[in-house]
Formats: C-alpha cells, structure tokens, sequence
C-alpha cells in the first residue's frame, strides 16, 4: 500500500495542479496501474483519475467523494464559497493561521462530532495556509465538472463508501451507485459520519480489504 499526498498537501506542497485532471495525472503517474482508495477530496481525485485514465485503476474505493455539483448556479455559489475561503488562508493576503483555521473547519457540521484522534490533526497540520489557499482555488468542490452522467462509463469494481449518519454522502453514494451499474456497491459503516475512516476505523479497514480481497 502506498499512500500519496495530494498536490499543495504535506510533502507533495511544492506540487501544484491547476485542476482535478491536472492532480489525478500527477497521481496516476505515482501510483501507476493499481486499485485506488480516495476519502473526500482524495476520493475526487481518484474518481477524476478512473474517468480520464481507466487503464490505470484496476478497483476503486470512493469514500465521501462527490461527483460534482450539477445545478450550475449552486456550483457557481460553492465556488465563490471556495474562494472566499482560500482568501481568508492565503498569507499574501495576511490570511488566518492555520491552528485557526483548522479549529473553524473542524467546527463544521460534518465534523464537530470528532475526538482530536479521528479529526487526524496530526496530519493536517503538515499542511500550510498558502498550500490549502491554492487547493481550493483549484481541486475545490465548486471548479468539478459534474460527472455523474459519465460514471456509466466505469467498468472497474466500484466501492462506494459513507458513513450511514452522514446522509447527504450516503444518498450521493445511491445515485453514484445507480449511475455507475452492477459493478458497483455501496457500503454503509454504522455510527458514523464524514469522517468515517477515522471515526470506525477497524469497521473501515475490513470493508475495504474484503473487497480487494474479492477482485
């Protein structure tokens, strides 16, 4: 198992894609021909990957990953919503510090739930402000072309993934399921929400290695 962090994250900081194509070559190139896992915006990136490069995902694991805001009007909002937030880390432009950030992000709906250990703050403070200014102007949710309409085109085993009390996740995964056909599945990890990695990750590991297992 390899795990790779994204463009203007972590070690990969100095790395930077100008859209979600742009960062799911740069994984595909690293990774090469292999079944992929992506949670959230990784999720994004690997979905993006197994749309524009089939030959190389063998299996793929989406966990809280969307397909794209359809409604034009509604992506355009998300994406001002994106960049305003982008302006508030961006350090050219005195923007907040990233403790501070990290604690308003975590207050979310999706996340305010969390333990300091299922919130992964370790591994989001190897981040920098200027970093996630850049990821959201660019691999934001409001900049994904919707792709639900192209997700029949996947012919590779899908596995769906969401935490069952996170139902805005769990009915996207439905209609991704739907869209995507007999090859996909999707699985719902009892007591928990976004962040369902984190929150029950022994249920997590084992749905996934079961699936591997069975390609």
């Amino acid at each position: 198992m390899v795990a790779l962090d994204l463009p203007d994250h972590g070690d990969s900081a100095s790395v930077h894609a100008a859209n979600l194509p742009e960062a799911a070559a740069f994984v595909g190139a690293a990774g090469g021909r292999a079944a992929y896992v992506g949670y959230s915006l990784g999720g994004r990136v690997a979905l993006t990957l197994a749309l524009e490069s089939p030959d190389l995902v063998d299996a793929l694991v989406l966990v809280g990953a969307h397909p794209g805001i359809a409604d034009p009007v509604e992506r355009a909002a998300r994406r001002a919503a994106d960049d305003a937030l982008a302006d508030r880390l961006d350090p050219a432009r005195g923007g907040i510090d990233l403790e501070t950030f990290l604690a308003e992000w975590l207050a979310g709906p999706l996340f305010a739930h969390l333990s300091d250990d299922q919130a992964d703050l370790a591994a989001r403070r190897v981040n920098s402000p200027a970093g996630l200014a850049a990821s959201l102007r660019s691999l934001g949710t409001g900049r994904q072309e919707p792709s639900l309409h192209r997700l029949g085109a996947l012919a590779m085993p899908v596995l769906l993934v969401a935490g069952a009390l996170d139902r805005r996740f769990a009915d996207l995964g439905e209609q991704m399921a739907a869209a995507i056909g007999a090859n996909a599945r999707l699985a719902l990890i009892e007591g928990a929400g976004h962040a369902a990695p984190f929150e029950r990750p022994d249920a997590f590991v084992e749905l996934v290695a079961g699936f591997l297992a069975a390609r």
